[in-house]
């Protein structure tokens, strides 16, 4: 905004934002005419200032319209349209634009023709004032067909895991982050180690004991994270399942599986007096079972379990673990381990339940269902909904860096001896096959609208586990986001039949069930309400809201929690050693817990990228680093959207005065718009 030159007053100014990206400026010479609502246009205009640098990224460049150039217009009229072009001439040509302004200083109006656009040589672009229609409408659909031409050329189709999501073949440039600096992963690391004081103490070696690790919290570069002081209270590993990284597993048990043999004289001691059943017919009975990692490929030399959890809802409405089987088949050497274990004994159980939990969420709950499903969605935006579609506008903020940081995350994290090979048990093998197993499953119509996956899991009653921070806090933002979704699409669609007529959305849904086949497939999501074809507003809703809501709230509260639970081994382990326990008699020592875990230099490696996972890159919901929506009346929509995330976020600081933690995780002022990090 600094790159402002003022010349004398005119009766028309123009101001031109040019994009801050790669290689968004350009020295070549641009044109532009003004054409009014009645027809009438000004003569061409060259924008240029004398003895200035115009067009540079990220500029706001400032011009005045010379009187002679404007005779054809109405002075009191407004301008319904920009006419904008330039020639081939320099070596840097490309230009990039965000937006171009006009204001008549005779009426005080101003004039918004969002460009959004890269501008290529000698094509007369027509950018209405607001630049927003649905295509039936489009005034220019030849311009519309050629640059969503050069969209599908750009963003195509790849499917680089094995069964796995649909991805971009390449990263457009367009999808670069604006400051690389800010954004690389390696850079950060780097100068996370040459500022910490840790790096000679975890360079090399075992633990000796639980108090050397947990006195290395002790510089503010790698804070005590919240799980250090808790690790071992089953209080807090209950908290774990419903208001921490992997929220979304637990269930409400109505039957104790027979897998799980339990019985009332093994469980009596910790039910209150209850019987199963009982406990059962209360709704205080709660189940975790981790049964899709049965099989999963496992690094060489270790072990990844597949448990299940039943959980109980004391009189004090605190949730607490009360048996673990680590595996799924019952047997002489995969006992029920209970709270009545030995001490050390149940606090290894729980951190071979919480290493597989934390697969799970690594996988699944994190990258697959968030990164990776959404920029799946992402390509198939681009693709079929041109820049001037009101659901493009609405979506785009939401797709900010998606792109950038899943390619730089896959290749610096992913890769084959990367962070997942060294610092998970199952590494990167077992990451994807999960990946592939859970996109065979998840639909969108179930885990993917908040509402639907309650009901499912026995949970969308407010009053059982109450103690369900994740869910009491995530429906406040689902029901804001499906309303500001609703009256946003009413606004484009007030019946069913402007939606049925919509050749773009309609090509985006198809391209949205479509299987997966690498670039001639689709994304491939099952259970897209209208199954590609779109009939009624309704389900152009629905899919929206759980759009926005997964590149948002679902992302948000599994990714910011990472380094509070995963840097202190003991609490969140993603890599845990040896064997797991076979004897539910077992006495454990402290020896055997530190044998178990990740060495030295390993847990440095796990502090320092969790530590960069967990940042905050990018600006909170609802105030948008790139604004498309410039409609009055679309406007009114988002600041509608705004009031009500503010209320949110008060009701939740209010809820978090009495809450042992406090869950800050789905505080709107936290949540950014985009999975950026």
């Amino acid at each position: 905004m600094g790159c402002v030159f003022t010349k004398p007053s005119s009766d028309f100014m123009i101001y031109v934002q040019t994009g801050d990206r790669r290689n968004a400026g350009t020295d070549a010479n641009v044109k532009i005419v003004m054409h009014d609502e009645s027809g009438n246009s000004s003569a061409p205009i060259t924008l240029d200032n004398l003895f200035k640098n115009d067009f540079e990224r990220g500029c706001l460049d400032t011009f005045h319209v010379p009187s002679n150039k404007i005779q054809g217009l109405q002075r009191m009229g407004k301008i319904e349209r920009v006419e904008v072009w330039k020639d081939d001439a320099w070596v840097a040509s490309d230009w990039f634009v965000d937006k171009i302004v006009v204001e008549n200083r005779v009426t005080n109006h101003t004039f918004v023709f969002p460009i959004f656009r890269w501008i290529k040589a000698k094509y007369h672009y027509q950018i209405r004032h607001l630049d927003t229609s649905l295509p039936q409408f489009e005034e220019y659909p030849e311009q519309r067909k050629m640059e969503l031409e050069e969209k599908r050329e750009a963003y195509q189709f790849d499917q680089k895991v094995p069964g796995g999501p649909a991805q971009v073949k390449s990263m457009p440039s367009d999808e670069q982050f604006s400051f690389d600096y800010k954004w690389d992963i390696v850079s950060l690391k780097a100068k996370l180690i040459a500022t910490s004081l840790l790096v000679k103490l975890m360079a090399h070696g075992e633990w000796d004991s639980l108090s050397t690790l947990t006195n290395v919290y002790t510089e503010s570069t790698f804070h005590v994270p919240k799980g250090a002081d808790r690790w071992n209270n089953d209080v807090y590993f209950g908290l774990q399942r419903v208001a921490s990284l992997n929220h979304s597993l637990i269930q409400l048990c109505t039957a104790i599986p027979d897998k799980l043999p339990v019985t009332d004289a093994m469980l009596s001691p910790l039910l209150e007096g209850l019987t199963i059943q009982k406990a059962i017919e209360e709704k205080r009975l709660f189940l975790c079972d981790l049964k899709i990692l049965e099989g999963l490929p496992v690094r060489e030399n270790f072990v990844l379990c597949v448990p299940v959890g039943l959980f109980f809802l004391d009189k004090t409405k605190q949730l607490k673990p009360i048996a673990i089987q680590l595996f799924q088949k019952p047997g002489p050497e995969n006992p029920i381990f209970t709270p009545l274990c030995k001490t050390l004994t149940w606090a290894l159980v729980k951190m071979w339940y919480n290493n597989a939990d934390a697969a799970y969420h690594q996988a699944l709950t994190h990258l697959g269902l968030t990164h990776l499903l959404m920029e799946g969605v992402t390509v198939a935006t681009h693709r079929n909904l041109s820049q001037s579609h009101p659901i493009f506008k609405l979506l785009a903020p939401h797709f900010l860096y998606l792109i950038a940081i899943n390619t730089r995350g896959l290749e610096l994290l992913i890769s084959d001896g990367g962070w997942v090979d060294k610092t998970m048990n199952f590494g990167n093998k077992g990451l994807f096959a999960l990946i592939s197993r859970g996109f065979h499953t998840w639909r969108m119509d179930q885990e993917g609208t908040l509402p639907n996956d309650l009901k499912n899991r026995g949970l969308d009653d407010m009053n059982v586990l109450p103690c369900y921070h994740f869910r009491n806090d995530a429906i406040l933002l689902y029901e804001a986001i499906s309303k500001y979704v609703k009256a946003y699409v009413s606004l484009y669609y007030p019946n069913d039949e402007l939606l049925q007529k919509d050749s773009e959305i309609q090509g985006w849904a198809a391209e949205l069930v479509k299987e997966r086949n690498g670039s001639e497939g689709g994304v491939g999501i099952l259970g897209v309400p209208g199954n590609g074809k779109l009939e009624t507003r309704q389900q152009l809703e629905l899919i929206v809201t759980c759009i926005v809501y997964t590149c948002s709230i679902s992302h948000a509260s599994t990714n910011f929690p990472q380094y509070e639970e995963y840097a202190f081994p003991p609490n969140y382990p993603g890599l845990m050693r040896g064997r797991p326990p076979t004897d539910a008699t077992a006495d454990v020592q402290e020896r055997d817990i530190l044998e178990s875990l990740p060495d030295r230099p390993t847990t440095l490696d796990i502090m320092i990228v969790t530590k960069i996972l967990s940042a905050k890159g990018t600006k909170s919901i609802g105030d948008f680093e790139v604004q498309y929506i410039f409609d009055p009346q679309a406007r009114e929509v988002v600041d509608e959207f705004r009031k009500d995330l503010l209320k949110i976020s008060k009701k939740i600081k209010e809820r978090n005065l009495y809450r042992n933690p406090p869950y800050e995780y789905l505080d709107p002022e936290i949540i950014p718009n985009s999975i950026s990090i």
